[in-house]
């Protein structure tokens, strides 16, 4: 038998720091790697005795907790494929997910009971648990692990292009898709962070986004696990807590997107707050705002910006700290295990600094959507690369800039508009928070700029303001025709805006 996927991790981390603390949890309490590894054995006989077997669905609809990690690393003792469910969805959604998957088991947190029960997934899940203890009649995961052996037969045979986990993109155009990542896109995925993160085993990793989501799951939990590192799980993000957390553990690692590190630096304790041991953040979503860069290295900090997508498990660059104003609006370099590439409309490889189609190739990349042969031929060029459908630039010296999604584009009397570019300038007027541009049908030009943006309360922002911020840095035509202030713009679980819920709203 050869175990080659990240089921044989937790053998191996009991075996090299038994009693390292690999996790921390709820109001302080621990987890050593020889408790993980223990409890992801039986939970691995508690899905055995369920019928789960090599290739079947296991899916989790839960916050940050051990459970979900110990689930997710049973499950590929197993050779099972894991499903990590957006606890953000409507009953529907779930049903899409189970159903689309063919979920064996679901596993759920006890307060998403009714979610779980409206979607009707007994239809077509065979086996639902809950996390906790359960009931007498119907016992939870707890008190089945409690009471199950570790299974003898042990770990079932992996090979790194077995899949090992299915997770379902945003779904910001139609239905979600189900992404499946092997075992060999999750560890090589970990290891480029390792290399370009620079992850320790004495670091400590506060884990403050959702463990369902790929780039906490890919980029932040696994090399962790995999140096031996210790995590901080958060059930969810408040600002105040995230400071207490920092200062309380020691915390030396932290990613968020540029939303979470504002309301960090606009907390009221953030300036009395300890941060000295911190000293990796990691943000990802949009590029991150001069005024949230100007609080940070006021504190001595430095962020590690990135560029990537689901299907990339999720990493494809990263721009170190040390570039950070060098390059600043770039999201870095290739991955250590990846490449980038940018082509033309036709295929060709595109001169530096034009802009065109960014496609990523490595052994992070994805092999398809679940059950969907034409999305997945569709995705990848002839010659192997997938293509992420965003366009953007590599200047001379190999940094990535990117410039917007392909379908985001404005044609505006013929010429391209890049929502990017204004985007990243908008940020840098005071009072503006959050900006998104999008297209609006516009009889004579065909289509114009709209700006979107959410403002500091009594901020004095109106289109005047914005155009006079951006005239004379960029063309005319690219300056926005209307300003509108919402409370909030819509986004993915990722960070990402929803710019499809924006043209609905306002495009018409």
């Amino acid at each position: 038998m050869h175990q080659h996927g990240i089921g044989a991790w937790m053998a191996k981390r009991r075996l090299k720091s038994p009693d390292k603390v690999a996790l921390v949890h709820g109001e302080g309490a621990t987890v050593t790697y020889a408790q993980f590894a223990d409890a992801a054995d039986r939970i691995s006989a508690v899905l055995r005795r369920l019928g789960v077997g090599k290739g079947d669905t296991v899916a989790y609809l839960g916050e940050n907790s051990p459970e979900f990690l110990q689930v997710m690393f049973g499950a590929a003792q197993l050779g099972a494929v894991f499903v990590p469910v957006n606890t953000r969805l409507a009953p529907p959604e779930i049903t899409h997910v189970l159903t689309d998957c063919g979920a064996r088991v679901l596993i759920h947190d006890p307060e998403f009971a009714p979610r779980v029960a409206a979607a009707g997934t007994a239809e077509q899940t065979p086996h639902i648990l809950v996390t906790g203890e359960g009931e007498a009649q119907r016992p939870g995961l707890a008190a089945l692990v409690r009471d199950t052996a570790p299974d003898p037969a042990g770990p079932v045979a992996t090979e790194p292009e077995d899949p090992a986990a299915i997770i379902y993109t945003s779904g910001t155009t139609g239905r979600a898709k189900g992404a499946v990542l092997t075992h060999g896109n999750l560890t090589w995925v970990a290891l480029n962070c390792v290399v370009d993160y620079d992850v320790v085993s004495t670091d400590v990793a506060l884990m403050i986004s959702p463990l369902f989501h790929v780039a906490s799951l890919g980029m932040g939990a696994l090399p962790v696990i995999l140096k031996g590192a210790t995590m901080v799980l958060e059930k969810g993000f408040e600002p105040g807590r995230a400071l207490a957390q920092i200062e309380r553990h020691g915390v030396t690692m932290l990613s968020g997107v540029p939303t979470t590190y504002q309301l960090m630096a606009d907390h009221p304790h953030w300036a009395s707050t300890d941060l000295s041991t911190l000293a990796k953040l990691t943000c990802g979503g949009s590029a991150v705002p001069p005024r949230i860069l100007n609080a940070y290295e006021a504190r001595g900090l430095s962020f590690s910006q990135g560029y990537g997508m689901t299907e990339a498990s999720p990493g494809a660059t990263s721009l170190p700290p040390d570039m950070t104003r060098a390059k600043q609006g770039s999201v870095g370099l290739p991955h250590f295990f990846t490449q980038v590439r940018i082509t033309d409309v036709t295929g060709q490889p595109a001169p530096v600094g034009s802009v065109g189609e960014i496609q990523i190739a490595g052994p992070n990349v994805f092999p398809g959507y679940h059950g969907l042969p034409e999305a997945t031929s569709d995705a990848f060029t002839p010659d192997g690369w997938f293509r992420s459908g965003d366009l953007g630039y590599l200047d001379a010296e190999g940094y990535l800039y990117i410039s917007g999604r392909l379908k985001d584009m404005i044609i505006s009397g013929g010429e391209n508009i890049y929502p990017a570019e204004i985007e990243q300038l908008l940020g840098e007027l005071e009072g503006v928070t959050a900006a998104a541009v999008i297209g609006v049908p516009d009889e004579r030009w065909g289509e114009v700029p709209w700006a979107i943006v959410t403002v500091r309360e009594g901020a004095a922002v109106d289109v005047e303001a914005v155009r006079a911020h951006l005239d004379g840095r960029l063309a005319r035509y690219k300056l926005p025709k209307n300003v509108v202030i919402v409370d909030d713009l819509p986004r993915t679980a990722s960070g990402k805006v929803r710019k499809a819920e924006l043209r609905a709203r306002f495009g018409a």
